[in-house]
């Protein structure tokens, strides 16, 4: 849509509030990141039985953890005794069972109820019954994904579909064989801003000339203010003196095997909703999980992903790492200058989209409608 009496160049942003009104917030924490397929973890984190880590998925904090059948649960954090917080770390490992601190119920690493003060009194109660809410959970690229919804929604529909609409192939990102790469690189950062505000910077490059200097210079055409993610399956070629993905483009490391020669020298952005983006380059791939906490505040965990050889050798990957680096900086930051402006009346009716941004729309569009009609008194 257009803004009243605006040129049809110009597209209608979201109003100011839906970045800062604490009931929209709620209202995407529940209907979206609790409802939606979301990336909580990298698998090869959970590297042994007993390995977990804690998660804050909407309102919702999740614990996932390794299984001793090798699998991976999740479960929702809590006890079902008098709902405690079982697990106060970001991450651990214990040895069989999970302890509640506060009166000692203990639980499997199925998440079954194995123990508790007098419990051969109580021989009425099913341990199964009582033991941890289960967290829907599915493994892609290397991560696990947990659905938090009674009945999750199609995975292929949603997340896969998301990467197919991108790529124009959904068999295109397997070239890339993300589930057997290895972390070279994490980076957590803490934004000041809202999830929105993150993913429509990610989804437009009219602001690439801008901010992103070092980006600019290996992906020339984005200087012109089209983003990749503005054409199906297009890739942004380098320059031709680029020999990598590099803070100055010089050589990079061993290129994946799968990728194509027509996949080589590109870069794919790819933005799965709600919160992942993945960046694919011919030799390492670089995964943003977001986690928003608040109206304005947004945690974001960055993975640099490399083949294992090139990880276990010692290989110098810092001027691979300071380039995707730099950008997100550059990124959060514009993203935080915007988020001190959402509440001014100036921006009551919000902003607009300008040709090169209007797919951006359709994200607007999709969060109205998970959220449904009527949202922010509109």
């Amino acid at each position: 849509m257009t803004t009243t009496g605006s040129p049809q160049s110009l597209m209608a942003t979201l109003p100011g509030q839906y970045y800062t009104d604490p009931a929209i917030f709620s209202l995407e924490q529940s209907r979206i990141l609790e409802a939606q397929w979301f990336c909580a973890v990298r698998c090869d984190d959970l590297d042994k039985p007993g390995a977990f880590r804690t998660v804050q998925v909407g309102r919702e904090s999740v614990l996932i953890a390794r299984g001793r059948d090798g699998g991976i649960n999740a479960f929702l954090n809590i006890c079902r005794h008098r709902g405690a917080r079982l697990c106060t770390e970001d991450k651990g490992e214990v040895r069989r069972s999970f302890q509640c601190p506060y009166h000692a119920w203990t639980y499997g690493l199925d998440g079954k109820l194995i123990a508790a003060p007098n419990l051969n009194d109580m021989p009425d109660i099913d341990r199964t019954e009582f033991g941890l809410n289960r967290v829907h959970v599915r493994e892609w690229l290397g991560y696990a994904w947990v659905c938090l919804a009674e009945q999750p929604p199609s995975f292929d529909e949603t997340v896969v579909s998301d990467v197919t609409a991108r790529l124009g192939d959904a068999g295109a990102i397997n070239s890339y064989d993300i589930a057997a790469l290895k972390l070279g690189k994490r980076i957590t950062y803490d934004v000041k801003a809202n999830w929105k505000q993150i993913i429509e910077n990610f989804m437009e490059c009219y602001h690439c000339a801008t901010i992103h200097p070092e980006l600019t210079e290996v992906l020339p055409e984005f200087a012109d203010g089209f983003a990749a993610q503005y054409y199906v399956g297009h890739g942004a070629e380098f320059g031709e003196d680029v020999q990598g993905f590099t803070v100055d483009g010089s050589q990079g490391l061993d290129r994946l095997p799968g990728v194509s020669d027509e996949q080589d020298r590109r870069y794919y952005a790819i933005t799965v909703r709600p919160q992942v983006f993945i960046n694919l380059v011919p030799d390492h791939v670089i995964l943003h999980r977001m986690f928003p906490v608040a109206a304005d505040r947004t945690l974001i965990e960055c993975d640099w992903l490399y083949l294992p050889e090139v990880v276990d050798s010692g290989r110098d990957l810092s001027h691979s790492v300071e380039l995707f680096d730099r950008v997100n900086r550059q990124d959060f930051d514009a993203c935080e200058r915007c988020q001190l402006a959402m509440d001014s009346r100036g921006y009551a009716r919000g902003g607009v989209f300008v040709p090169s941004e209007h797919h951006i729309a359709e994200f607007h569009d999709w969060v109205r409608e998970q959220i449904g009609e009527g949202a922010g008194g509109e």
